[in-house]
């Protein structure tokens, strides 16, 4: 593995002689954050070279308001909530679902959709509530499961819609003009589903060069040095350096699913506000599975901690280290945000892996 990361790390090095000023580059995928971290990429490279973190995880991404409403569904005492153990200690205005669960509510962790529509074929008396939550990746199977339901006939499960877009994010960040970015690693689970190809509008309307990457350090050093070289040469393409995994139209199944189940939709995003036609709706053929229609909620305004900065982190403004609460008010066991709560976050990644070069840092 040393011989073939080495001249990747020393071809960034050579790229980026004779820059003028430092280049932004943007790993959107959580995943990819933890993988960086993990591996010691950071300390490979240049000091013109800077990486931030982006909107790529679906825990952090989810507005405050669609947290609320979780909670105040899971409090009812007839609604059985099911979902991903990472929203579980997401922190609400209320507290957490967590906390909730441990006060006799009846919350379900599940590790897919389907496992959460079998849950109602066991309680056909309790409507099962199933937390949507994720990007392209995960809404497929959310939309087979909801097909599923209908065709078996399985009227008290439901689903509180959370689904996100990657590429209208990616687009809200360079439209808003506020974060410099100059290019981007594209994520490559959702990458699989809907193709290399849905990142050409970056391309075309904003002149910005994507990478698609797979997880491993040699693949992310490629696309990092794919995106310096574009840079450099003043380009802007998409280039997919994960070509055993990812093709250019994506995953044609799972791209139909999508398309007979959802609707592009406006959804609201942590830090970004509502971003237009980057959520999915349930079509109008399917909308008695909409949760929040079925039990009449409705979704309140965010009310973000006070002191938490994850909506910067996850939008390249700032390092977790220049939040006032990292480390100190805000842990993994004390977490004030969902940047810090999930396996993706970047504030929990920057935690577990970052803190020795920070006190290292300290006493040099």
């Amino acid at each position: 593995m040393k011989d073939r990361i080495e001249p990747l790390s020393h071809e960034l090095h050579e790229l980026s002689r004779g820059l003028s000023r430092q280049i932004k580059l943007m790993e959107v995928c959580g995943t990819h954050t933890v993988s960086i971290f993990r591996s010691g990429i950071r300390s490979m490279l240049p000091e013109k070279l800077r990486l931030v973190s982006g909107p790529g995880c679906p825990v952090c991404v989810t507005a405050q308001r669609h947290i609320d409403a979780a909670i105040e569904l899971a409090a009812r005492p007839e609604v059985i909530l099911a979902t991903y153990g990472d929203m579980m200690r997401v922190p609400g205005r209320l507290g957490s679902l967590e906390r909730l669960r441990a006060t006799g509510a009846r919350i379900k962790v599940v590790n897919s959709a389907r496992t959460a529509l079998e849950l109602a074929r066991r309680n056909p008396e309790k409507p099962v509530v199933f937390l949507g939550v994720g990007f392209e990746t995960t809404a497929p199977a959310t939309a087979a499961t909801v097909l599923e339901a209908e065709h078996d006939g399985v009227e008290n499960f439901s689903v509180l819609m959370c689904h996100k877009l990657v590429v209208p994010a990616m687009r809200a960040l360079l439209e808003a003009g506020d974060v410099p970015l100059d290019g981007f690693l594209a994520p490559g689970h959702v990458s699989v589903i809907i193709g290399a190809g849905a990142y050409q509008p970056i391309v075309t309307e904003h002149a910005r060069p994507v990478v698609v990457v797979g997880f491993e350090p040699e693949q992310v050093l490629k696309g990092l040095v794919a995106l310096m070289r574009q840079v450099v040469e003043g380009r802007a393409a998409v280039e997919n350096v994960y070509p055993a995994v990812v093709n250019e139209t994506g995953n044609r199944v799972a791209l139909e699913l999508l398309d007979r189940v959802f609707v592009p939709a406006d959804a609201p995003w942590r830090e970004l506000g509502v971003i237009p036609k980057s959520g999915l709706d349930l079509r109008p053929t399917y909308q008695h599975f909409d949760a929040l229609q079925r039990f009449g909620v409705e979704l309140g305004e965010d009310e973000d901690h006070p002191l938490c900065r994850c909506g910067e982190v996850i939008t390249g403004k700032a390092d977790p280290t220049e939040c006032p609460a990292f480390a100190e008010q805000c842990t993994p066991l004390n977490p004030i945000g969902p940047c810090m709560v999930s396996s993706e976050g970047t504030c929990a990644a920057w935690f577990k892996y970052n803190r020795a070069a920070m006190r290292a840092g300290e006493h040099s």
